[in-house]
C-alpha cells in the first residue's frame, strides 16, 4: 500500500510537470503604469512606458528595475534589440499631437538613451517592433498590417494582413513571429514568409501589448493589469483541453409510415461516441436494449435496433442518450517538428491513404488542384495547410443536399461540410497525408437546444503530433485568425459520435445515425433524426 501511494505521488508530480504553449511560468509588476513595447537584449528585458516617457531595464529573474533611460519621444509603443542597440518606435513621430499618426523608429544607445538615428516607417500607426537578425518588423493597429522593413531606409520588404483587428506587440523567435492582439486577447504564432497563423494562444491579460523572446521563452506585457508575463513555448503537451462543459444529448431516430402499405422491417444504427481529447463519455442510455453492438472495418461501434412490421399511420422511435463532458481543444503544432512520410505508422498508411469512389485520388481535377496548391513543399504540415488554403480560395460553403464525389465538388466550387470533408480528404491522401472524417451532433447555443443539421470535419495524421482536427468548411472566413481557428482547434460544442475513413458496413457514408427499412409496394416511409441538448453546470 505504501509503495502504491508513493507511486501515485510521483505520477502526480510527473503529470503536473507537463506544460503547454502559452502557460504562464512567472509574472511580475511593470515599473510604470502605461507599459507598451518590450524587448530582450540577451540578458535583460527593456520596457517602454507611454505615460512616463521612459524605457526601463528589468531583471527577468526578479522583475526588479535595474535602471532607466529616457524614451526618444513622447509616445513610445514598440521596442527591439538588434544585438548592439535598442530600437524604439513612436506612434506619433516625435510630436505629442492628437491623432498625429506618423510613426518613427529610433536607434538608441542603451547606456544613455541617446538617439543614434531616426527613421520614418512605412506604416501609419506603429504599435509593435522587433528585429529578425537583418530587418525590422512592425505592427500597425489602424491598417491591421504586419510589415517587414529595411532599417537603413525604411523600404518595405514584405507585408501581410494581421491575424485579427488590433495587432499590438510583435516578437521573433528565430523561426516564427508572435503577435498579440488587444481586441481578441490572443497571441498568434505566424509564419513570416507568408503570414499564415499557425498557433493561437490566449493572452495572459486583458490588454496584451509588447512581446519579447528571450531565446527559450516568450514574454508579454499587459497594459491594463500592468503585469509582465513569461510564457512557455514548444511545450511538453501537444494540445490543451480546457473550459469543460457538461452535456446530455439525446440522439433520436424516427420512422413514420404514411402507408398505404406496411413497412416490413426497420433498422436503426447509432454510432457510439468514445472518449477523445475533446470529450469524456460518462454514460450512454438507450430507448430499449439494442439487438447488438456491431463494429465496422474502421473500428466504429454502433448500437443496432431492428424491429419488425410498421403499419400505416404508425411512428417508431429509437434513441440514445449520451452524458458527456466536453472540452475546448487547442493543438500547438510546430511545422519544423512534424515528422516526414517515413514516420507515419504502417497501419495508419494502409487505412487512411487508400482511394475509393467518393475520393478518386487520381482524377484530373484532384491532381490539378494538388499541383496548384502544393508547389514543391515536402513538409506534411504545409501540405495539409496549403490544401486547406487552396479550398479557402477555390470553394465557398453552401448546403444543397446530397453528397457528390470530391472531384465534382471541387470543380463545382461549393459544398456542404461533408462535401468539403470529402474534397479535403481526397487531396490530403493524394499528397501523402493520412486523413479521415469525424461526425458530431452540435450544441447550437441554448441550454435546451435542438440540432438536426449536425457537422462533419476531417482529422489528419502528423507524425510527432498525432491526429489533428481540420475543419475545411469553417476556413471560409476573411481574417487570418478566423481561418486558422479551423486548423487544430475545436470548441466545446460537439459530441463526436463517428470516426471513419469512408464507407462502413453499418454507417455507410453517414454519421451519428444511419437507418434502413424494407416495405410492401407503395408504402411511403419517412426517416428522420435529430438531437436534443441539455447543458449542465
Amino acid at each position: 500500500m505504501k509503495s502504491l501511494i508513493s507511486s501515485l505521488f510521483f505520477l502526480l508530480i510527473y503529470l503536473s510537470s507537463f506544460s503547454y504553449t502559452g502557460e504562464i511560468l512567472k509574472s511580475f509588476k511593470s515599473p510604470g503604469k502605461w507599459p507598451t513595447g518590450m524587448t530582450f537584449d540577451g540578458q535583460n528585458l527593456w520596457l517602454a512606458d507611454r505615460k512616463a516617457d521612459k524605457i526601463y531595464c528589468i531583471d527577468p529573474e526578479s522583475g526588479k528595475q535595474i535602471r532607466e533611460i529616457p524614451s526618444p519621444a513622447w509616445w513610445p509603443t514598440g521596442m527591439a534589440w538588434d544585438g548592439q542597440y535598442l530600437w524604439c518606435a513612436d506612434i506619433k513621430g516625435g510630436l505629442p499631437l492628437s491623432e498625429n499618426f506618423k510613426g518613427k523608429v529610433y536607434q538608441l544607445d542603451p547606456q544613455n538613451g541617446n538617439i543614434l538615428r531616426a527613421l520614418d516607417v512605412p506604416v501609419v500607426a506603429i504599435t509593435g517592433l522587433c528585429w529578425d537578425g537583418e530587418y525590422l518588423w512592425c505592427t500597425d493597429h489602424l491598417s491591421r498590417e504586419i510589415v517587414q522593413f529595411d532599417p537603413d531606409d525604411g523600404t518595405t520588404i514584405r507585408s501581410f494582413k494581421a491575424p485579427a483587428r488590433d495587432p499590438r506587440g510583435i516578437a521573433f523567435d528565430g523561426t516564427y513571429l508572435w503577435v498579440s492582439d488587444r481586441i481578441s486577447d490572443e497571441i498568434y504564432m505566424i509564419e513570416p514568409e507568408n503570414g499564415k497563423v499557425i498557433n493561437i494562444i490566449p493572452a495572459p491579460g486583458p490588454f496584451p501589448r509588447g512581446m519579447a523572446w528571450d531565446g527559450t521563452k516568450l514574454w508579454n506585457v499587459d497594459s491594463q493589469s500592468d503585469m509582465i508575463y513569461q510564457l512557455t513555448v514548444r511545450d511538453d503537451e501537444g494540445f490543451r483541453a480546457y473550459n469543460p462543459r457538461k452535456a446530455k444529448v439525446r440522439v433520436i431516430q424516427e420512422f413514420t409510415n404514411f402507408g398505404p402499405g406496411d413497412a416490413l422491417s426497420t433498422t436503426s444504427y447509432f454510432a457510439l461516441p468514445v472518449d477523445r481529447p475533446s470529450q469524456k463519455i460518462k454514460k450512454i442510455f438507450y430507448s430499449s436494449k439494442p439487438e447488438r453492438i456491431q463494429k465496422d472495418s474502421w473500428g466504429q461501434e454502433t448500437a443496432v435496433f431492428e424491429k419488425d412490421r410498421l403499419k400505416p399511420d404508425e411512428k417508431r422511435e429509437a434513441w440514445m442518450l449520451v452524458e458527456a463532458e466536453l472540452y475546448q481543444l487547442d493543438y500547438y503544432i510546430f511545422p519544423d517538428q512534424v515528422g516526414d512520410e517515413s514516420e507515419i505508422p504502417e497501419d495508419i498508411s494502409k487505412r487512411y491513404l487508400v482511394d475509393n469512389e467518393k475520393y478518386q485520388l487520381d482524377h484530373p481535377v484532384i491532381q490539378k488542384g494538388l499541383k496548384e496548391a502544393l508547389g514543391d513543399t515536402k513538409n506534411l504540415y504545409w501540405k495539409a495547410r496549403r490544401i486547406f488554403d487552396y479550398l479557402i480560395d477555390h470553394m465557398y460553403y453552401e448546403m444543397q443536399g446530397g453528397w457528390n464525389t470530391a472531384p465534382t465538388v471541387l470543380e463545382r466550387g461549393n459544398g456542404s461540410c461533408s462535401e468539403y470533408s470529402f474534397v479535403y480528404i481526397a487531396m490530403c491522401r493524394a499528397a501523402g497525408v493520412p486523413a479521415r472524417y469525424v461526425g458530431s451532433v452540435v450544441y447550437r447555443g441554448d441550454d435546451a437546444a435542438m440540432d438536426d443539421v449536425f457537422h462533419r470535419w476531417v482529422e489528419i495524421y502528423l507524425p510527432n503530433f498525432g491526429w489533428i482536427p481540420v475543419d475545411p468548411s469553417r476556413g471560409d472566413r476573411d481574417n487570418p485568425r478566423d481561418q486558422a481557428i479551423a486548423f487544430g482547434h475545436l470548441s466545446n460544442t460537439f459530441v463526436i459520435t463517428t470516426q471513419s475513413g469512408g464507407g462502413s458496413e453499418t454507417m455507410d457514408w453517414t454519421y451519428n445515425v444511419n437507418s434502413t427499412y424494407t416495405s410492401e409496394p407503395k408504402a411511403f416511409v419517412v426517416q428522420d433524426h435529430f438531437a436534443d441538448w441539455e447543458i449542465g453546470e
